[in-house]
Formats: structure tokens, C-alpha cells, sequence
């Protein structure tokens, strides 16, 4: 062993900065530390920018945990979501995560399977993480058919589904918006709609499909039979391709717009024109459904309000406020473009 490995000392590893540090730096008190490190507003500014200057040169930290334990807060909430490959959900994460963080909070998301396994064993995992409540964003129908129960606790909003009895539900107004569209289409004359849905377990579109259907029904229109897609642009294409084939087809209401963008690619190599021959109505009002050909008529929904309303109610809910509201929707938008337009004179 070499002399100067006999010799060595220990390293001392660098001791964090407190918050008596920062009060010596920036010549105030560790009250006044403390106040700016919680967001306080009663510090003059010329203190505060001090402070945060001290804060900032010293590397200084705030103690969260501390601060939590303090407050009974952790300034933080949890997102579980089935999955981030759908535009509503990543819209709608946006709007959760713009709100949360004007509120002064993080977020924690966790993207599982549709598994009741996965669903309870995320909520387990958040609870472990110190989160102070739970917005839970995906389709199926599992807590208002006791498919999936969580454990009392946190806090817990859902979006774009069923929260079954007890917690709140934060949605578009899906039927609104699907009554809408076929509202429009038999509006400009066409004698019937068909409609490619989405997934038969999927909230949202059984809720479109039913919409659908009740808008036929009462104007005493043939109901014809539903095409069920997944809601990608390769499934309306493969559906697009049976209804092109079909003479009777003169206005379709696709259940989202990826599925009518496959929709218009069937009828143009058919050589149906579009709006000419079939009129198409999209769901979601994506930002290139103006881009499509034609531009692509489409019930618009504000994913950004459904995100942010989210928080909102769970923020309610984590100051101890009663449930308002059980269900809150958010109001849809028709918004026509080329793709519709009357019937072909027979």
C-alpha cells in the first residue's frame, strides 16, 4: 500500500445548504427564508428577490417533505392513464398538467394496461409516492360496473368514463357532440347516417354510437348497421372499404377523425367524391382535420377545459370540499367544413 493511501483522510462529503445559510447571506431572518420558501406573499419583493438570489448562489433547496409534514400537503398529484397514444388523452394531460402546475403542483403519471391488477396496483403505488390526490384518465367501463374499487384515502377524479358512486367525473359531452353531427347530416338532407364507432368496451363510444342512434330513431330514420373500428386510421380505412362498395351510403359519422381520415382514403380510391357522393363527419376537431381532403367537418372538443376542470375538482376535493357536482361536461362544437354537404340528386 502506497504512502499516500496510509495517509489519506477521509472525504467529507459537502454538507446542503440550510436555511440558516440563506438568512446569513441574505441578511434576514430564517422566518423570512421560510415564508419565501412557501410561496408566502406577506415578504416585501426587494427581500423576496434577495432571498431567491441567496437561494440560487447558495444552491439551497427547500425541504418539501418537511414542508409537507408541516402543512399535511405534498403539493403533488398522480395521473393514471391506460394510454398516452390516443390525441383526447394527451390533450387532455396537457390541460391536467398547465392547471396543476398554476396551482403550484407537480404531477406523477403512471401509463398501464387495462388490467384491474394494473388500475389498483398504480393507485397502491401513488399512494406510496406522498401524492395528495388521483385524476384518472381512461375509457373503459370498470368502476361504475365494480369491475375495479379503490381503497378509501386519496382523493379521486375521472375523466372520460364512469367514476361509479363515489367519485366525481370530469367528461366532454359526447351525446351532445354525436347528436350534433347527425343532426347536420340529416340537416342537409341525407336520408339516413351510418357510423363507424369506436371499441364497443370504450366510454366514449358507446356513448356516441347511442347518440347516434337515439338522433335516427327520433326523426323516424333507418337505423343502419354499425361498423365498430379502434379508433386508428387503418381501421376506417378497412371500414371505409365496405361502405364505399355500397350505393346507398350518402353520409357517414366516423366515432373520431383518425378513423374518418381512413374513411375519405376508402371513398377517394373507390372513387367516391367526397362531399359530392358522401358526406363524413369526424369527432375530436384534431389540428389536421383542417389539413385533410376536403377539410374535414368534425365535432370539436376542448381537451384543454376537461384537463384543467380535472384539477380543479380534485383541488375541491383535497381541501376537504364536498362534491359539487357528480358528473361536469364540457360543452362540444360543431364545426363544419368541406367535407359535407347534400345528397346527390338520384
Amino acid at each position: 500500500m502506497g504512502h499516500d493511501a496510509v495517509n489519506a483522510k477521509p472525504r467529507r462529503s459537502r454538507r446542503a445548504p440550510s436555511m440558516l445559510d440563506v438568512a446569513k447571506h441574505a441578511n434576514v431572518s430564517t422566518q423570512t427564508v421560510s415564508r419565501v420558501s412557501n410561496g408566502l406573499t406577506n415578504v416585501d419583493e426587494n427581500t423576496r428577490a434577495r432571498v431567491i438570489e441567496s437561494m440560487q448562489e447558495l444552491g439551497y433547496r427547500p425541504n418539501g417533505a418537511a414542508r409537507a409534514l408541516k402543512s399535511g400537503r405534498f403539493h403533488s398529484i398522480g395521473v393514471i392513464t391506460f394510454t398516452l397514444a390516443t390525441v383526447g388523452n394527451m390533450r387532455t394531460l396537457e390541460g391536467i398538467t398547465t392547471r396543476a402546475a398554476a396551482a403550484d403542483y407537480t404531477v406523477t403519471l403512471i401509463s398501464i394496461p387495462p388490467t384491474v391488477d394494473a388500475v389498483s396496483g398504480a393507485y397502491s403505488r401513488l399512494t406510496a409516492q406522498a401524492v395528495d390526490g388521483v385524476v384518472i384518465v381512461f375509457e373503459a367501463r370498470l368502476l361504475d360496473e365494480g369491475v375495479i374499487t379503490l381503497p378509501p384515502g386519496l382523493p379521486v377524479v375521472v375523466v372520460d368514463s364512469n367514476g361509479g358512486p363515489e367519485h366525481p367525473v370530469i367528461d366532454t359531452d359526447q351525446f351532445d357532440g354525436a347528436s350534433r353531427a347527425t343532426e347536420h347530416l340529416l340537416d342537409l338532407g341525407h336520408e339516413t347516417v351510418w357510423h363507424i364507432a369506436g371499441p364497443a368496451d370504450s366510454f366514449s363510444a358507446v356513448h356516441r354510437l347511442a347518440a347516434w342512434q337515439e338522433t335516427l330513431e327520433r326523426h323516424g330514420r333507418r337505423v343502419p348497421p354499425v361498423i365498430h373500428g379502434a379508433w386508428t386510421t387503418m381501421s376506417g380505412y378497412e371500414a371505409g372499404r365496405e361502405l364505399a362498395a355500397r350505393d346507398d351510403v350518402t353520409a357517414v359519422f366516423a366515432a373520431n377523425d383518425q378513423m374518418a381520415l381512413g374513411l375519405l382514403r376508402a371513398l377517394h380510391e373507390a372513387g367516391r367524391d367526397v362531399p359530392g357522393e358522401v358526406s363524413v363527419v369526424g369527432f375530436d376537431d384534431i389540428d389536421e382535420a383542417q389539413g385533410f381532403w376536403p377539410p374535414l367537418t368534425s365535432v370539436h372538443q376542448d381537451f384543454a377545459a376537461v384537463g384543467s376542470a380535472a384539477v380543479d375538482s380534485l383541488l375541491e376535493r383535497i381541501d376537504g370540499g364536498a362534491v359539487r357536482d357528480r358528473v361536469t361536461l364540457v360543452q362540444t362544437e360543431l364545426v363544419v367544413r368541406s367535407s359535407t354537404a347534400p345528397p346527390p340528386v338520384r
